[in-house]
């Protein structure tokens, strides 16, 4: 994917190919009865809002209702399962993100389905990067000045995240390796301890989505002083990337998409990705996913050998941070 400011052109070829995909739609048999779509966690999340932005256009497209479902439970597992073992005919699809597709399949010992093997990728939405966000109590103010303190003080600053064995978790390890400081990880049940923590300067950093941390930054009650992703982001054309810092390589980022289960029929996932892509060029669809810092997937890439693509790219990374010397997992 590249950034927002190349995505025009193929936003509005997205948006004039968009014209011809109801008579796509119904130059075949799929679909004739409604679609559930399946969100791994309770309702409120990116995900939830996800399912719920994309279902009204991709439905219209379609010719039948798209249901959100939120089967939570278990970190993700419990959603994603249902959908890996669901009858492969295009009527039960997933929101998939990395966690339940890229870090539980390498963080969980037995996880009750594959990613790879178990799935038929329809294609990716959008990415979201994850991001250093620094107290205001911290004296540092960039990236440069954070790491002079960090090592001034090694072993002495803290880095929240949302829990054990979580993205943020592995981007604290990945960053701690390949900046050469020492943050000691302060894993939270959740970001909203962790985000109250940062606040009052209990913690000193915070790593987390963007979607997450740009109100903080924005209001003035935290710094985002680096993002994950592979080019800066357009709400925040200062703050450097971990990748041009010499930090961190990988791309450090959520990636959200739809998958159906393995072995459904191609007529069906080409329906199904073809109605994904005309939502994603929807004005309002994007100005919504804009709003979270999101990085939407351009029309060439909202393939299903993209989002497989991204998700064997992410459990590298997993795999790779997992793997660093003291890095514990329980």
């Amino acid at each position: 994917m590249t950034r927002r400011r190349d995505l025009i052109l193929g936003s509005a070829a997205a948006a004039a190919a968009a014209l011809c995909l109801p008579r796509l739609a119904a130059a075949t048999d799929f679909p004739d009865h409604p679609i559930r779509l399946v969100v791994p966690f309770p309702p409120g999340g990116n995900l939830d809002f996800t399912a719920r932005l994309l279902a009204p256009t991709m439905s219209r497209v379609l010719g039948q209702p798209i249901v959100v479902d939120n089967r939570a439970g278990a970190g993700g597992i419990l959603g994603s399962e249902a959908v890996a073992h669901g009858r492969p005919d295009g009527y039960t699809l997933l929101v998939g993100s990395s966690g339940p597709l890229s870090l539980l399949p390498v963080t969980t010992p037995n996880l009750p389905f594959d990613p790879v093997r178990d799935f038929a990728p329809i294609g990716p939405a959008y990415r979201i990067p994850i991001v250093l966000l620094a107290s205001r109590n911290l004296s540092a103010n960039s990236l440069a000045t954070f790491l002079e303190l960090a090592k001034m003080r090694r072993g002495q600053l803290s880095a929240g995240s949302s829990g054990i064995g979580t993205g943020a978790h592995l981007a604290i390890e990945l960053f701690n390796h390949g900046s050469g400081v020492q943050l000691l990880h302060v894993p939270y049940r959740g970001t909203g301890p962790a985000y109250s923590d940062l606040i009052a300067g209990t913690i000193d950093t915070l790593f987390d989505q963007l979607s997450n941390a740009l109100p903080l930054h924005r209001d003035g009650r935290a710094r985002i002083l680096a993002v994950g992703s592979a080019e800066r982001v357009p709400e925040l054309p200062d703050v450097p990337t971990l990748r041009e810092a010499g930090i961190v390589q990988p791309e450090l980022s959520t990636t959200i998409g739809l998958l159906a289960p393995a072995g459904t029929p191609a007529a069906a996932v080409e329906a199904l990705r073809a109605a994904l892509a005309m939502a994603l060029a929807d004005g309002v669809v994007r100005e919504r996913l804009e709003s979270l810092g999101a990085e939407i997937a351009t029309p060439d890439d909202v393939t299903p050998a993209r989002y497989a693509a991204l998700i064997q790219e992410e459990l590298a990374t997993s795999r790779a941070a997992v793997a660093l010397p003291g890095v514990k997992l329980e």
